[in-house]
């Protein structure tokens, strides 16, 4: 707009209202003295006033040119730092990403290692998590419900690993043998995909008096609480108490761990993948 001032206006302004001259500001702008007078009168000119009163002395800023000088001041004093700010907000541009709530404990800290960086996290449900993603508010999303829900077109599915489900054990308890290993046995379970179902008909099969826990955090806590053996993904139980025990549960039941990112992600999560599944100690 013609109507805005170009930065080397301002740059005048400043530089005759620091120096009172405006042969000393040509000098320290590198600019010839006629140029600068050229300059300065197009300027009060197009503001419509005078800026400086000018005698044999020098040039004195009247109260327009004292204002203007020090919004130049203050404008200069951005555009100095601007090119420095942008290269600073490249290298600590912080990903944005969401996790579902019983593995987050799990993956936010292995990808911030993996990453070296702090990142912006999010935990919601998966849906969720891939609704944000689609919006462009998330990077990245990592899921378990990839392979059972549709996935908007304009993301694509990294697989990470494959978790299976166990048996955590308290002390001093065990289960049978045969086709029936948990007959008459309160099992409490738990999963972080969308196979809860599917998991509660195979544990009743195997003989178990079955209860549902909301998340995996929350079955193990009440497994060990009241003492029932849980059944919760394998990877949650790679730390145990003392006296506790981990079986196999002979379930053909596998749970996909999926990182979901946009047809363009940043190239630091896509390389992150391979790593975060042996973090994760997925198959």
């Amino acid at each position: 707009m013609d109507s805005l001032p170009e930065v080397d206006d301002l740059r005048l302004v400043a530089a005759v209202a620091a120096t009172g001259s405006i042969g000393a500001a040509a000098r320290r702008l590198r600019i010839s003295q006629p140029s600068a007078s050229q300059r300065l009168a197009r300027l009060e000119r197009r503001v419509g006033v005078p800026l400086f009163d000018r005698d044999t002395q020098g040039a004195t800023p009247t109260p327009a040119g004292h204002e203007l000088a020090h919004q130049a001041d203050h404008i200069l004093g951005h555009l100095a730092h601007a090119f420095d700010s942008a290269r600073v907000a490249a290298e600590r541009a912080r990903l944005r990403v969401g996790v579902f709530p019983s593995l987050v404990a799990e993956v936010l800290p292995a990808l911030e290692l993996i990453l070296d960086a702090e990142l912006d996290q999010y935990v919601d449900h998966g849906d969720r998590l891939l609704a944000w993603l689609a919006e462009g508010t998330l990077d990245a999303a990592v899921i378990a419900i990839a392979e059972q829900v549709d996935v908007a077109a304009g993301l694509r599915v990294h697989r990470v690993g494959r978790d299976r489900l166990a048996l955590l054990l308290p002390p001093g308890i065990t289960v049978g043998s045969g086709r029936q290993p948990l007959r008459d046995r309160r099992v409490v379970f738990a999963t972080y995909d969308a196979g809860a179902e599917t998991v509660r008909r195979g544990l009743i099969g195997l003989g178990a008096d079955v209860h549902r826990a909301a998340t995996v955090p929350t079955a193990l806590a009440t497994g060990r609480l009241r003492g029932w053996p849980a059944a919760v993904p394998a990877s949650a139980v790679r730390d145990r108490l003392p006296g506790e025990t981990v079986c196999d549960l002979p379930l053909a039941y596998r749970i996909e761990v999926s990182m979901v990112l946009p047809r363009r992600p940043d190239q630091r999560l896509a390389d992150a993948v391979p790593k975060l599944r042996r973090e994760l100690g997925l198959a």
